[in-house]
């Protein structure tokens, strides 16, 4: 031990502290036979010699404290406060090992406050110099609070004059811990509210590279909670908060409003009574006469807060209503404005009303009660409505809409006749009003008002529309058009209505008409109007509300019937009647329909019986008016490659894959055997691609086992067999569907994938399949379908896999490479941006290859992956900048638009690394921009602009 303390007190050998800690908690000896050992040092009359014992002791105890007993603790407390009254290089030591002690659990009673009365007698400096060695004092100890106002009166001399914003940050939470633990802060209140305030509002900009990471707005928030924290500081916040307002500063204006606007949440009416008049008139003027938006609303917000502050109050009987005198300001002069004939400040004084009403139900009748607000104005509200919504201004009409919504809002406003009034303007402003934004108001008004008042909607609304849809369709070309653009804003009045269960009995009769017409041919319906009536369906089922009769309506009604469409629409592809172009458009629509909505069990479990008899056994006995050749639609049944067997497919998806995990599918086993063959033995893409995802998404949701493993075995034995791109496909999805949900046969299926890296044939799309692996999937494999996925899939699949990717890159011949960088920029695309900056160093080697790869994905996809990470680029990236610049000036001049401009952006990020490592390309990188200054493109051009300036 002797050795240790001669070592580094005069060796001046700074590990030797560790060693010494060690013997510590080893139990060669203990902390005070240290002491001892430090005699000699600690009485030396060199005050650095007795400064560097003192830090050897402080390091020792920041380790070992743990194992102290009380009566330990309390000499060397003792200890440490006769050191304060040493010279003053001994202090920060002295200081590093108090705050050691204080994480002691045997620290004596009495001992914070002995510390601290140590450190305001003894320690005559600043904060600055103490830096962080007080801050627990406030923080861990309850009995400080015994000082009162003695401990306040300390902290106050500490802070006053400090300037450094590390120190200020820091007695901000001091302060802030004061304020909130409520420390009695007695006759020095206004001593602690002006040692704080003196820097209100926070001016402080951090210096460029700043180290220690201090910022503005982090000053000002913290400051915030002192000056915000306690009532006491009103009568001396209140008048600075409106001084300040007085500044032509905008900073400081918008840090006054944010501050009243927290501040008064924590008072009464009692601490704003003197005050309202001033307040009213500042935050009058900064929405009167505001030059800035930001202003404006954080006045507005202030005024709420302070009406709120007003409403919530406890009044006694003798005192005034501070609420009432307030508002009685603000509807004078509001008022004014509104009366005068000018009408520039009728906006700002609207605005100012609306704040104080919103504040609380009792600021908005507070003149009324208890009438309702609007209800002496009723008739003449209505009348302003209705003759607004007639003229022809298309912003009156707006605005008259989005009025009328918020009277419907209003309890006992609106009578039946004006409801039935109101669904008479929105008929007409529907049918003949063309321009976009009213027919999107139109509609929005229709919804919210057919979600209060139903009845008038189905019988006025509903009726009207299909009328107009399905009226004669031999009209001239110019009116075609025009009666299609009729047709959806129709579609669309019909979803925003469709919201009561009773208005959605009404409105998808008239939707599944459409379909059926667009299918016979009847009524000339478009590919777009097939598409928004399928659109719109798929929009009631997602506001609906989701009852009983509303489940029964759409797995008895909606959902058999378009099936039974789809089914006659494959079997029609060819006729005249009815194009491919809408067949498709309509199956794409329906094959996401959101049918889980309704988590009615049974109806679901009953649609999802129907769908599978339909594929497995042409049962088609739950359709009406079906055709007799209905059964050569199923593909167990025919084995050719006709368009229809996906669709066929894709319905079967639609209706299974979308459904609970809770919600048993009837013939499971058979229905996988079936897919599996489809997906294998299937020619046509469509067909195999929607089997292998449907396989895949009954997989995912499995439940865990013996069978499940045995069929997934099954299953990979017979692909593996005969792998071709039909089967890749399969694979591609079962691994899909295991990696989402951590299943442990997913290893040997990435094995496989990455075995086939080196095939001749299937390299490239095995390299493609990385992607769909780490991507959202849209359709079956995703949450919103009720898929297993679990969180950090990606990053996990990349810990496990990148080694792997590597070693094959490194040992595969070179015409191979190119699939291995494919596969490598796939993955690394997908995975999360700060994942990306961790893993890059070790991948940089080949995502600097890939950037040399001839295939255009490849080279987008790499550059996508370093864009991000240039911004904050790692030591590793610098190191590679010669190598990097050049592959990206060569992309430069690629045949492809979208890589040129990316790695135009990736140059660009690249000027700002530090300026001794990227001078020396600058001449280099500057001839390299003069060509794409002229390219054909004007985004390509923009870019090169911009990256060719900060270079």
């Amino acid at each position: 031990m002797l050795s240790l303390v001669e070592e580094y007190v005069s060796g001046l050998q700074d590990s030797k502290a560790k060693d010494t800690a060690k013997g510590v908690k080893d139990g060669e000896f203990t902390v005070l036979q240290l002491v001892e050992a430090l005699g000699l040092s600690l009485t030396s009359s060199q005050p650095h010699t007795r400064a560097r014992g003192v830090q050897l002791l402080s390091e020792v105890l920041q380790e070992c404290y743990g194992g102290l007993t009380e009566r330990e603790v309390e000499v060397l407390i003792a200890f440490y406060e006769n050191r304060l009254k040493d010279h003053y290089v001994i202090t920060p030591p002295v200081l590093q090992g108090l705050r050691a002690l204080t994480k002691c659990t045997a620290l004596p009673p009495g001992s914070a406050v002995s510390m601290l009365r140590s450190l305001f007698q003894d320690v005559h400096v600043q904060l600055s110099y103490r830096k962080q060695n007080c801050v627990f004092l406030c923080d861990s100890f309850t009995e400080l609070k015994g000082l009162g106002a003695d401990f306040v009166f300390g902290f106050v001399q500490s802070m006053d004059g400090e300037r450094d914003p590390r120190n200020l940050l820091l007695a901000f939470q001091i302060a802030k811990s004061i304020v909130h633990r409520g420390y009695d802060l007695g006759k020095f209140t206004e001593e602690l509210f002006e040692v704080t305030s003196c820097y209100f509002p926070i001016d402080f900009s951090p210096p460029p590279n700043d180290p220690h990471g201090i910022t503005r707005e982090e000053l000002i928030l913290t400051l915030r909670d002192v000056l915000a924290g306690t009532p006491q500081f009103a009568e001396f916040l209140l008048p600075l908060i409106i001084e300040k307002l007085d500044s032509d500063v905008q900073s400081a204006k918008l840090d006054s409003l944010q501050t009243l606007t927290a501040c008064v949440s924590q008072y009464e009416h009692k601490d704003l009574a003197e005050f309202l008049e001033g307040l009213w008139a500042s935050l009058r003027r900064e929405v009167f006469q505001t030059s800035s938006e930001k202003i404006e609303s954080a006045g507005l917000a202030a005024l709420t807060a302070l009406t709120s502050c007003l409403s919530r109050s406890v009044l006694n009987s003798d005192s005034e209503d501070s609420l009432c005198i307030f508002l009685d300001l603000v509807l004078k002069d509001c008022k004014h404005h509104l009366c005068e004939p000018d009408l520039k400040l009728v906006w700002p004084s609207a605005k100012l009303l609306q704040a104080a009403c919103s504040a609380s139900n009792r600021a908005s009748v507070v003149k009324y009660e208890p009438e309702s607000v609007f209800g002496a104005f009723r008739s003449s509200l209505c009348s302003i409505v209705f003759s607004a919504v007639t003229e022809t201004n298309a912003s009156l009409q707006i605005t008259a809409s989005s009025v009328l919504t918020s009277l419907a809002q209003q309890t006992g406003l609106l009578l039946d006749s004006d409801i039935e009034l109101a669904v008479d303007h929105l008929i007409r402003l529907l049918l003949m009003e063309d321009d976009d934004k009213v027919s999107l108001a139109v509609v929005e008004c229709a919804g919210a008002l057919a979600e209060l008042h139903p009845a008038a909607f189905i019988t006025k609304l509903i009726p009207r529309l299909k009328k107009e849809m399905f009226s004669d369709n031999n009209r001239e070309a110019s009116e075609q058009q025009s009666h299609h653009a009729l047709r959806q804003r129709c579609l669309s009045a019909l979803a925003a209505v469709s919201i009561q269960p009773s208005v959605v009995q009404e409105s998808t009769p008239v939707l599944l008409e459409v379909l059926s017409s667009a299918h016979t041919g009847s009524v000339g319906f478009s590919v777009e109007e097939v598409v928004l009536t399928c659109s719109s369906l798929q929009r009631i089922a997602e506001q609906v509300q989701d009852t009983e009769e509303t489940g029964r309506c759409f797995h008895d009604i909606i959902i058999p019937r378009l099936l039974s469409l789809a089914l006659q629409a494959g079997l029609q592809v060819s006729l005249i009647c009815f194009s491919q172009n809408i067949v498709r458009a309509f199956f794409m629509r329906f094959v996401w329909f959101p049918f889980w909505v309704f988590h009615v069990s049974r109806l679901a479990e009953k649609t999802a019986s129907r769908a599978v008899s339909l594929f497995l056994d042409g049962d088609v006995s739950f359709f009406e008016n079906v055709f007799l050749l209905i059964h050569i639609m199923f593909p167990q049944k025919q084995k050719g490659d006709s368009w229809s067997q996906s669709q066929m497919v894709c319905l079967l998806m639609g209706c299974v894959c979308s459904l609970p995990r809770s919600v048993e599918v009837p013939q499971m086993d058979q229905l996988l055997l079936q897919l599996e063959e489809l997906s294998c033995t299937c020619s046509h893409p469509p067909s195999y691609t929607s089997a292998a995802k449907c396989f895949a998404g009954l997989v995912n949701k499995r439940a865990p086992g013996d069978s499940l493993d045995s069929l997934i075995q099954s299953t990979m034995k017979r692909v593996y067999s005969v792998l071709d791109s039909e089967s890749s496909c399969s694979c591609l999805q079962v691994a899909r569907a295991l990696l989402l949900r951590y299943h442990p046969l997913c290893t040997a299926l990435i094995d496989k994938l990455f075995s086939l890296l080196d095939d001749a044939d299937l390299g490239p799309m095995a390299a493609d399949g990385f992607s769909l692996l780490m991507s959202d999937s849209s359709d079956v494999l995703n949450r919103s379908c009720h898929a297993d996925v679990r969180i950090m899939y990606r990053q996990r699949f990349f810990s496990e896999n990148s080694a792997k990717l590597v070693q094959g890159f490194n040992a595969a011949p070179q015409e191979k490479k190119p699939n291995y960088l494919k596969a490598l920029s796939n993955i690394v695309n997908k995975l999360p941006k700060q994942v990306q900056v961790t893993e890059l160093p070790a991948l940089l080697s080949l995502l600097l290859e890939a950037l040399s790869c001839p295939d255009q994905g490849v080279q987008l996809s790499t550059l996508s992956c370093l864009e991000p990470v240039l911004i904050d680029p790692p030591a590793a990236l610098i190191q590679q900048l010669e190598a990097l610049v050049n592959r990206l000036l060569a992309l430069t001049s690629s045949r492809a638009m979208n890589v040129r401009i990316v790695s135009l952006r990736c140059i660009h990020a690249v000027s700002r690394f530090p300026v001794h490592e990227v001078l020396p390309f600058r001449a280099r990188v500057l001839r390299a921009l003069a060509r794409p200054l002229d390219d054909k493109k004007r985004l390509v051009r923009d870019e090169a602009v911009q990256a060719r300036s900060e270079w």
